[in-house]
């Protein structure tokens, strides 16, 4: 009897800090899917934005594809949330298509991924807890405008030093998405895939009583959708069993 195919998606990581939610996620999900991590290169491992249009470059993606591409992904994902928005939302996507040639099969990252998690919620009202400096964090606000998402506030902790998110702990984490709750916000984002979010969704969600939508997250859950897995055809709470 032939064994079922277990969808790949291949995670693109650049550098080191909280890829472990990826093999994470792998478990919450049991063995229905496979999330091998490549690790992309980094220049300066800075929040500042010629940085990360260095991160971001088409000569860093192709690299990290094509140590991907032996591992047969069935989708990828660019798990880079400021490395793809500080393109602005069509550099975004051309930046996956870019991908999505080389290795021949669907590609988004963790921007586009945020805003389809929230055209599937029908969220058009957000705050966000970032980690990032604020003129970073204004160029997340602008590519969510480009996609229709109003940004309601918007709170900074000014961490200069892009793997520092990884250290973070749950409960400041939480906090973090606690200080940025609005009255007029229909959710809660934290973009940082450098931020330990996946074993803390529940807490999250229970804390700050509102959706929160976390890069690492929303990532997997974008990549579930391409792969065809039916995680995907869930929303990004139900991918996880939150819903």
């Amino acid at each position: 009897m032939t064994e079922p195919h277990v969808p790949v998606i291949g995670i693109l990581y650049p550098g080191y800090a909280a890829e472990d939610d990826y093999p994470r996620a792998e478990r919450m999900l049991g063995t229905s899917v496979s999330l091998p991590v490549v690790h992309t290169t980094v220049g300066i491992d800075t929040h500042e934005i010629h940085a990360l249009i260095d991160t971001g470059s088409p000569e860093r993606l192709e690299e990290g594809a094509s140590r991907l591409a032996p591992l047969a992904p069935d989708a990828a994902m660019w798990a880079c949330t400021s490395g793809s928005f500080v393109y602005g939302l069509e550099g975004a996507r051309r930046q996956a298509a870019a991908v999505a040639e080389q290795l021949g099969v669907p590609v988004s990252s963790t921007s586009l991924a945020f805003a389809a998690a929230l055209a599937e919620l029908g969220l058009r009202r957000v705050a966000i807890g970032a980690t990032y400096p604020e003129d970073l964090a204004d160029r997340f606000r602008t590519f969510l405008a480009d996609a229709g998402i109003e940004v309601v506030s918007m709170g900074t902790l000014g961490i200069m030093w892009a793997s520092e998110g990884g250290t973070l702990s749950r409960q400041r984490v939480v906090d973090l998405a606690l200080a940025n709750r609005h009255p007029d916000a229909e959710a809660i984002l934290l973009p940082d895939t450098a931020l330990h979010t996946m074993e803390w969704l529940a807490d999250l969600q229970d804390a700050a009583a509102v959706p929160v939508l976390t890069a690492n997250q929303v990532t997997i859950w974008q990549g579930l959708r391409l792969a065809g897995h039916p995680a995907g055809d869930q929303d990004p709470f139900g991918a996880f069993g939150l819903a």
